[in-house]
């Protein structure tokens, strides 16, 4: 390999240097590889260009949206020569909309990405493979999302509200009429909910609105003011013609306009039944969230006498599953609201040997009376950055089985150099297709204590 000239790295007054790029600028590019979030990556002039909206293989004239150093952020405006991989894209606001950015690979492609992205960061930030691949657990490509997120904005300037989702690398609102990914019963919600708040007499009140599905459909509406009667009566028509629940949330928490309608999901697998709240964390998918927790329960294998610990246990979602396994099951959460959820969704399902603690996670466990029996196996959930401190204890805690359920490749391969460090080997990974459509990666770990199986 040729050997590379040293050189200044800012030119001295006067000498060459490259000229910056203006936002709008047009380039076209030829795109080698995805990148871990599904954008094009191309290489120009000494500069790595991200393409959001292009393929491997294709050339594409993109449009600058920002540059910083030698990284410049681009979008594809045209595609010149298409990869034979491109589909066409099956929703109308693919592009504009930020939401599914994956749309034009077809599925197989995609499963392929997250695949690669959970293997590379586990070799980059770990130097870790696992002894075994898992097939990816997965579910409906669309149809799935039982959770969504509305934009509101009234725009003062020009008298009219605006409503749908946030654009690609924007804070614009791009208008929805329809939502191929969300089930079926919120499509129907989405579709009707512009006519509903265009109409309504103060939508200046309003500040975003959130749709969920479970046991029945649920409406949330975050107001900044308080609502007009006449407001407020518009959205409970609504509400039942479209068979959901009304739920409102000004400074306070959010609240049910019929307080006695409870909000829940079912683990049909398992007989369990989950209350919750809007604003309560829950998988959005619920295809591939009873999957999970099948796949978790038979990898850690609980036993019938056997201490599990549940950390970042929220409602409940595997801790009331292991407690039908084990002989006790200790959750602890660490946000106080959905500890008492969980507690609650324990007795309602009958399970006394679950019991739910509230601890902060990013600090040492060892002085924590629950944690003073130690336990035989760990199943952890934590959010996107991870659970460092958590995880650094937990050989002390004397748990021979560890189960990682992680929404972050990097910060789990952060993590399970860690766990290596404690003498865990990394026995199986898998990826979780919870959000097909986009470059989301959700991943399962197992490891254990011990050498290697022969």
């Amino acid at each position: 390999m040729a050997r590379r000239t040293t050189g200044l790295r800012f030119q001295p007054s006067g000498g060459a240097r490259s000229a910056p790029l203006q936002v709008g600028r047009k380039q076209v590019l030829t795109i080698e590889r995805l990148a871990h979030d599904g954008r094009g990556i191309a290489f120009v002039d000494g500069r790595t260009w991200f393409v959001s909206g292009a393929l491997a293989g294709e050339q594409v004239e993109a449009r600058v949206l920002g540059a910083r150093n030698r990284i410049v952020d681009a979008r594809a405006e045209r595609i010149l020569g298409a990869s034979p991989l491109r589909r066409a894209e099956p929703c109308a606001h693919a592009g504009r909309c930020g939401g599914c950015t994956l749309q034009a690979l077809p599925h197989a492609e995609q499963l392929a990405l997250k695949q690669r992205t959970l293997a590379e960061q586990l070799a980059r930030f770990a130097e870790l493979a696992p002894e075994e691949w898992a097939l990816p657990l997965v579910g409906p490509e669309f149809g799935y999302r039982r959770r969504a997120r509305i934009a509101v904005r009234w725009d003062a300037a020009a008298g009219r509200l605006e409503v749908g989702f946030r654009a690609t690398a924007s804070q614009a609102i791009v208008a929805i009429d329809d939502c191929p990914v969300l089930v079926r019963p919120l499509q129907a919600v989405l579709r009707a909910l512009p006519e509903l708040l265009h109409g309504l007499a103060r939508p200046q009140a309003l500040g975003h609105v959130e749709l969920f599905h479970g046991n029945t459909s649920a409406i949330l509406v975050r107001h900044t003011a308080p609502l007009a009667d006449d407001d407020l009566q518009r959205l409970r028509i609504f509400c039942r013609e479209h068979a959901a629940q009304l739920w409102l949330q000004g400074k306070g928490e959010p609240q049910a306009d019929l307080p006695e309608a409870p909000l829940g999901y079912r683990l049909e697998p398992w007989g369990l039944e989950l209350q919750y709240r809007p604003g309560d964390f829950v998988q959005v998918n619920a295809a591939v969230n009873e999957a999970m927790v099948a796949q978790a329960l038979e990898w850690l294998s609980p036993r019938s006498e056997e201490r599990v610990l549940d950390l970042f246990s929220g409602l409940g979602n595997f801790a009331l599953p292991l407690a039908q396994r084990s002989r006790e099951v200790v959750a602890v959460e660490g946000v106080a609201a959905m500890v008492e959820r969980g507690r609650e969704n324990a007795v309602r399902n009958g399970l006394a040997n679950l019991h739910f603690c509230q601890a902060d996670l990013s600090k040492p466990l060892a002085g924590a009376s629950w944690a003073a029996a130690g336990f035989a196996a760990v199943l952890l959930d934590p959010p996107r950055d991870g659970a460092l401190e958590a995880v650094r204890q937990l050989g002390s805690l004397g748990a021979e089985r560890v189960l990682y359920v992680s929404c972050n490749p990097a910060t789990l391969a952060r993590d399970a150099a860690e766990l290596a460090g404690q003498g865990y080997r990394l026995r199986r990974a898998g990826i979780l297709d919870m959000f097909p459509q986009t470059a989301h990666v959700e991943a399962m770990t197992l490891f254990e204590r011990g050498p290697a199986a022969r």
